[in-house]
């Protein structure tokens, strides 16, 4: 028992907790996630966020400790988001003949998300800072942080926007899409992209190789498109 708690003591103490405890967690939930048919509920983000936090709060581990390991994890991310255009370059004929009601829908879509939560927040009496922090809630995380910091917003709190949108839409999509109508996988990949970012663009990938590819689309126009827009419109308005 000593030898364990010395163990802790170190590993707690050094970037290589950060890093052995997302990927133990990551890897036991993904076994776990495999095992119930990948369903929504299971979801491997979700769950491994959750242990985390468990993890951190119980061992009084401050986050920076953790992120000085999880960091690098954190780097990978833009090479996972660069990753996704192989997909959409192996469809780029098909693609090419549908850009036109693509750009429509991704614009849709998108005015939809954010402008509905930031009437929601205005009708509830959110205050202004809390309001421009929600309206880049359905991009990625690094650009709605940094859509926020323009536009007067917390880009922590744009962060956290994010990651619950995107889980919020991976766990919950498959439900919705059954419950709405027969929906093609080019469909659903496509919506999920557009409203719930690259943790719904993952989920997709793992149900259908059509559904990852659109919903990797609907990612790459979701980015360019708030973030031109949305300043836009906060000017505006």
């Amino acid at each position: 028992m000593q030898d364990f708690v010395q163990l802790w003591v170190y590993l707690s103490a050094t970037p290589l907790f950060g890093l052995t405890a997302t990927l133990v967690t990551y890897v036991v939930a993904q076994a776990f996630y495999q095992r119930v048919g990948q369903a929504p509920w299971a979801n491997p983000v979700l769950w491994t966020v959750v242990t985390l936090s468990v993890l951190l709060m119980v061992s009084r581990t401050p986050y920076p400790t953790y992120f000085s390991g999880a960091q690098f994890i954190h780097f990978l991310l833009g090479p996972a988001v660069v990753a996704l255009a192989w997909p959409l370059w192996q469809r780029r004929a098909q693609l090419a003949g549908r850009l036109g009601p693509l750009l429509i829908a991704a614009l849709v879509g998108g005015a939809t998300a954010g402008g509905s939560a930031v009437a929601i927040g205005w009708s509830l009496g959110l205050p202004v800072n809390l309001l421009r922090s929600l309206a880049p809630k359905s991009v990625t995380a690094p650009v709605a942080m940094g859509i926020a910091e323009a536009l007067g917003g917390v880009p922590a709190l744009a962060a956290v926007f994010a990651v619950l949108t995107g889980l919020i839409g991976a766990i919950s999509a498959k439900y919705l899409f059954d419950a709405l109508g027969p929906f093609t996988p080019c469909e659903r990949g496509f919506a999920l992209g557009v409203s719930a970012h690259g943790i719904g663009a993952a989920r997709a990938m793992q149900v259908h190789p059509d559904s990852g590819a659109y919903a990797a689309l609907a990612l790459g126009m979701q980015v360019v498109l708030s973030s031109v827009l949305i300043p836009l419109l906060a000017r505006l308005f």
